[in-house]
């Protein structure tokens, strides 16, 4: 069996992993023409993390990891005003790791038969009884059994197989940026923890990297999804009142492409696959950052999806039975991002003081869970039960 995947973020670079472990020819498409260096620190846990310890992978995603065990809440002077215990809301195992560093120890351990191709821009495809052909922007055209677009939020399989992506994304009413720069004052306040503004409308993290830089990521409200024509402008615009090292962080923002700027959003395809063509991760189910676990749900789904498919059924049926696990942990996680959007970036006082008390009270005993399964959802066991 042959596989194209199209996206060589998490999502298409596990699948690949994992679809060759399953006897798979697998073929990875990226339009980028390098591997890209943006991203922001996550925090790895639930089937992700289950998925990357039967892959092998787990010692290489903890030496690349960064030891942050809480996130701490700032005001305006930089006084701690709450904490979050990561490990506390994460059951299973935690890593925290930079989004780009993931990326790469899943593209230093895929098989060299896995072709890897950057600068290979899908342009279309066409799918027939035998098989599935995909046509590059170069002119080449590649067949294989399946077409797996793993090609993010703003996916082109989505939009070729479903219609405009606009009709399939659900707007947050927030943006995001992450980016790093060279600062040593900085570094040396934030050092080796996570700091949040506890502030309202808008918010940014810092972190320290252990090469020396400095890690940012920020959220905040806006009332439309389209990007802004200068983001780095927008930006600094919208957190210019956050006080703090806010505003020496933003006077070291980067235009893009060196800026990651997006909107914050849910896929909602009625389906994930048609003929032989299947969306994974967020190009079918993105739950956005509000459920922080995209990576680890893109890197367990890729690892589900394989499975259906190497247990030598059909291929479409295989593919139903993908969506039949895959699909109900993606739709819980999605509600409990919407449910907490306000817990996650506050709008009004009301709102921070709540944050505030819900904080404290995870100190007590047992209080933590509840608080793990509002913003995480239940915990959710992979299929299988090995790596091929």
């Amino acid at each position: 069996m042959k596989a194209i995947i199209c996206g060589a973020g998490i999502a298409g670079l596990a699948a690949a992993h994992q679809l060759h472990a399953h006897g798979w020819q697998v073929t990875v498409c990226e339009k980028s023409p390098a591997p890209r260096t943006q991203g922001y620190m996550i925090d790895f846990f639930g089937p992700g993390y289950q998925a990357a310890h039967r892959m092998g992978l787990l010692p290489q995603l903890h030496q690349a990891g960064y030891d942050i065990s809480q996130a701490t809440f700032v005001d305006t002077h930089g006084t701690p005003r709450a904490r979050l215990t990561l490990p506390r809301i994460a059951s299973g195992g935690l890593v925290s790791l930079m989004r780009p560093d993931l990326e790469r120890i899943l593209r230093e351990n895929l098989h060299p038969d896995v072709r890897l191709r950057y600068g290979s821009a899908l342009t279309g495809f066409h799918d027939h009884d035998h098989g599935v052909d995909a046509t590059l922007a170069d002119g080449r055209t590649l067949t294989a059994d399946l077409l797996i677009g793993a090609d993010g939020l703003h996916s082109t399989v989505r939009r070729q197989v479903f219609g405009p992506h606009t009709d399939h994304l659900r707007y947050l009413g927030m943006h995001t940026a992450a980016f790093t720069f060279d600062d040593p004052r900085i570094h040396a306040q934030v050092h080796d923890g996570f700091y949040l503004t506890d502030t309202i409308g808008a918010q940014m993290g810092l972190y320290g990297l252990r090469d020396g830089r400095v890690a940012a990521f920020t959220v905040h409200r806006h009332p439309t999804p389209g990007t802004p024509p200068d983001p780095r402008a927008a930006l600094r615009h919208a957190l210019a009142d956050l006080g703090w090292l806010v505003p020496q962080a933003l006077h070291h923002c980067p235009p893009a492409p060196d800026l990651y700027y997006d909107q914050v959003a849910q896929s909602t395809v009625p389906r994930w696959s048609r003929g032989r063509t299947v969306l994974l991760g967020d190009a079918g189910g993105a739950v956005s950052l509000l459920a922080g676990q995209g990576a680890s749900l893109a890197m367990g789904g890729a690892f589900a999806l394989a499975h259906h498919l190497g247990t030598g059924t059909d291929l479409h049926q295989g593919l139903r039975r993908f969506e039949e696990h895959w699909r109900p942990l993606v739709h819980q996680r999605q509600r409990a991002a919407r449910r907490t959007a306000h817990w996650f970036l506050p709008t009004r006082p009301a709102h921070i003081l709540i944050r505030r008390a819900a904080l404290r009270l995870t100190a007590l005993p047992g209080a933590h869970r509840l608080l793990a399964g509002a913003l995480t959802g239940k915990p959710a066991p992979l299929t299988g039960t090995h790596t091929p």
